[in-house]
């Protein structure tokens, strides 16, 4: 007697398998655009990211700097060699490696302001959003008080507070305080985004049926509408980076932001200004340039994945 053959179960596709399926893949495939902005946010991220192995000098080595090249113009050759292709600054610091250990502070800070605000936001957006009430009067109120305030300022009083606070460890705490200073005004953005999102899907059928069947609130908002509720945030978050890391130049650039030893691209554009009418151009020319790279291959990157995301543009 034949028995009868069963053919083996599939396995069910991974998540990276099912983005390069998507149509998310293939709209950055059809997008030059988009491809051109994750081509030069990957080339500062890399030379940011190995900014040790990758720059031809490191500029905070005191003893490898020499003031003798001091304000020397771009593509400067000696004997033959280049030796700076974008030049040096007033201290002799070749301005190539300082763009590329100055964009991986600013890179830094950005990014972990961003995941804390995202961390911050998403929590009281979700309890706002699913609790409602009392909770959710309260939150946004809050939120509507840290809305009445420039993010610029915010960081300003907290860096003061800082300061006043902590003025003898004030550049060992000054990462801690710019990143919380800047995430202390981009937290709003999320809570409000992701209350709209939550008090949409805590009414659908699924939620329902497991408030049914007793599953704890807390189990519901987490596991069952936090994922349906991150699409926007994800959008959002992608272009708030940008938008951080211009803060954070504003910041140094105004001097209060990182410690002087270890300066981002604000710091190096305010060294930089100070030359820019004596004819030493390219000290603040490049690192703008970079900070625009940056900020722009960022963005557009984002208007991307909002329209790949959205599903009434597709």
């Amino acid at each position: 007697m034949n028995t009868p053959t069963t053919s083996p179960t599939p396995a069910a596709p991974s998540a990276l398998q099912r983005f390069f399926d998507g149509d998310v893949w293939y709209s950055f495939k059809t997008s030059p655009m988009a491809m051109v902005a994750a081509a030069i946010a990957f080339v500062c991220v890399f030379c940011a990211a190995f900014a040790p192995w990758v720059a031809p000098h490191n500029p905070f080595d005191l003893a490898s700097l020499n003031l003798a090249d001091a304000r020397l113009p771009p593509a400067w050759a000696e004997e033959g060699q280049m030796r700076y292709l974008l030049g040096t600054d007033d201290q002799g610091r070749d301005i190539l490696s300082a763009l590329f250990y100055g964009a991986r502070i600013s890179l830094a800070v950005g990014v972990a302001s961003v995941l804390l605000s995202v961390f911050v936001g998403v929590g009281l957006g979700l309890l706002a959003g699913f609790a409602g009430g009392k909770i959710d009067a309260f939150i946004m109120r809050v939120c509507d008080v840290m809305l009445s305030f420039p993010s610029i300022l915010i960081a300003l009083l907290i860096d003061g507070v800082g300061r006043a606070m902590f003025p003898n460890a004030h550049d060992t705490l000054a990462f801690g305080v710019l990143i919380f200073a800047i995430s202390l005004g981009g937290w709003v953005q999320y809570a409000r985004t992701v209350r709209g999102s939550t008090m949409v899907e805590r009414n659908k059928e699924y939620v329902q049926a497991a408030r049914v069947i007793g599953v704890a609130p807390l189990r519901i908002m987490f596991r069952h509408v936090l994922p349906n509720v991150l699409g926007p945030v994800l959008v959002l978050a992608t272009i708030q980076v940008a938008a951080a890391i211009l803060t954070e130049a504003t910041l140094s650039f105004l001097g209060v932001g990182v410690p002087p030893t270890s300066p981002s691209l604000g710091t190096l554009i305010r060294i930089g200004n100070d030359f820019l009418f004596s004819g030493e151009w390219w000290i603040t020319i490049f690192p703008g340039v970079m900070l625009v790279l940056i900020a722009l291959s960022v963005n557009l990157l984002g208007d991307w994945l909002r329209d790949a995301l959205n599903p009434r543009l597709r």
